[in-house]
């Protein structure tokens, strides 16, 4: 319970690895802050969950991060409820797969402000409080996508190559201050989402249910194994210990060997 007393904000974290993330900081005694969307009765459900299980604060915020207002209301809750914001985890985020000459231009603002801008905002206001105590942890999901690119995803790539580039600057800025800041960068992880796309990919290309999980999903991944949730989590409870109080300004990959080749 060595996060007993602090707080983490976890952005997009109604799902995935955002709630893994949340959910393994609650189990280490931190008090959590929601973020995403989905259900209200399933949130309600899941924030009641993790309140009952580790006996810790949960709240809950819907604010949508591609609105710099609303990113706003959502720190100051946080503060208000909570404190402070000890911990955030930036991991809120969208795709879409396109070639950038027909790449809609809506889809390209919302990936940039949800997946790029937003920790812009989150960070910023975070900052102030975590050099008062001297202590902080902002912690970014990137991806694969931050170190090596993909056809047909400009906007995510290029989205996640910045997450990158702000990581290493925000970490130089604070790194007398007692706060790190480093990016986690998974490869596919698996989740609903991964594992919704195998049979409409099955039907699509005449396939079986190894043949595109290995060749098409995990293509690019040597070890031929999804990254889990809970690895995730677990390297994001890592960095909030002191034994990785020199870890900053790094870009951690997980990604089963893809970046190495």
């Amino acid at each position: 319970m060595f996060l007993k007393g602090k707080t983490a904000l976890v952005t997009g974290s109604t799902s995935g690895i955002g709630l893994a993330v949340a959910t393994a900081f609650a189990a280490e005694g931190a008090n959590v802050m929601l973020n995403g969307f989905g259900d209200a009765a399933e949130i309600e459900k899941t924030r009641r969950g993790i309140e009952d299980a580790h006996k810790v604060r949960v709240g809950y915020n819907g604010a949508d991060l591609t609105k710099p207002d609303q990113i706003e209301s959502l720190m100051k809750e946080c503060v208000d409820e909570f404190g402070a914001v000890d911990i955030l985890v930036n991991n809120a985020g969208v795709q879409h797969v396109a070639p950038v000459d027909e790449f809609p231009v809506e889809k390209w603002d919302l990936i940039i402000a949800l997946n790029l801008t937003a920790a812009f905002h989150t960070t910023r206001l975070a900052l102030p409080d975590m050099k008062k105590k001297g202590w902080g942890r902002v912690i970014n999901t990137a991806s694969a996508h931050s170190l090596v690119a993909s056809p047909n995803k400009s906007a995510y790539v290029a989205a996640k190559h910045g997450i990158a580039g702000f990581t290493k600057t925000v970490a130089l800025e604070t790194a007398t201050s007692g706060i790190t800041v480093n990016c986690i960068s998974p490869g596919y992880v698996w989740t609903p989402l991964a594992e919704n796309q195998i049979p409409d990919t099955m039907k699509a290309r005449n396939l079986t249910r190894e043949h595109v999980m290995n060749d098409v999903l995990l293509a690019a991944q040597p070890t031929k194994k999804f990254v889990t949730v809970d690895q995730v989590a677990a390297l994001a409870v890592f960095l909030c210990k002191d034994e990785a109080s020199s870890i900053t300004g790094a870009n951690l990959s997980m990604d089963g060997g893809w970046t190495a080749q």
